[in-house]
């Protein structure tokens, strides 16, 4: 068995490869440099596929800089800070990135076609998120279906199957799910300000922070401010 592993080098993706590995998959890991706010998550991308020995891993150059209206790919856009856990996921915020799943996923359905592989797997997750519409079930849903009809495999009868293990999980589930399969959760990294140490205010660090608390666990990353 072969999949692609979409891997940004954070908590979630990296337990998704995680959970690949464990199912037996031979992985091929897909990382993009897509004109992100900073480049240390793909540091940690790499730090990851190092630590499984994996031979090959693709990092693909594809600009969206040009998305003036995410804080990911636009420095005029100030990351959103301090947000309470009941403003976390109750609107789509601006570090959405248009499209950029509907991207990946489909670079990574024409990789998976060009390897021969069945799968594609995503460590998106719909429960503690940030609100993006790309990471609901529907999405991966439809996504699937589109498969099926505009790709070669998938009119023969191969479709791509979108595997996305984390979809309804609390962060405090996959982080116990990391544990488990001992990923190496200490080289990830899911701050969206970058620098040497993760901020501890964005969405993302205070998402990854209560996981990590109500999962029973300390984070081993570094930190500004812990929450």
């Amino acid at each position: 068995m072969k999949a692609i592993a979409l891997l940004s080098g954070g908590l979630d993706s990296t337990v998704s490869l995680a959970y690949a590995l464990w199912k037996g998959y031979e992985v091929i890991p897909l990382s993009f440099r897509y004109g992100q706010r900073h480049s240390r998550e793909l540091h940690s991308a790499e730090a990851v596929v190092r630590h499984y020995g994996i031979d090959r891993h693709i990092i693909i150059d594809l600009d969206l800089s040009s998305y003036k209206i995410s804080a990911l790919t636009s420095k005029d856009v100030d990351v959103p800070m301090k947000r309470s856990a009941d403003e976390i996921g109750t609107d789509i915020p601006v570090t959405y990135v248009p499209a950029r799943n509907i991207i990946f996923m489909s670079v990574a359905a024409g990789l998976a076609e060009s390897e021969g592989a069945e799968a594609i797997f995503i460590g998106a997750n719909s429960i503690d998120y940030s609100g993006y519409p790309d990471c609901r079930p529907e999405f991966f849903k439809a996504f699937e279906e589109m498969l099926k009809v505009g790709t070669k495999a998938g009119v023969e009868g191969r479709a791509i199957r979108i595997e996305a293990p984390l979809l309804r999980m609390t962060k405090a589930e996959i982080v116990r799910l990391g544990k488990r399969f001992e990923a190496p959760l200490q080289l990830t990294w899911s701050c969206y300000s970058g620098g040497n140490k993760a901020c501890g205010r964005c969405d993302s660090c205070l998402l990854r922070l209560k996981g990590f608390k109500e999962a029973g666990y300390e984070d081993e990353i570094e930190y500004e401010v812990r929450g």
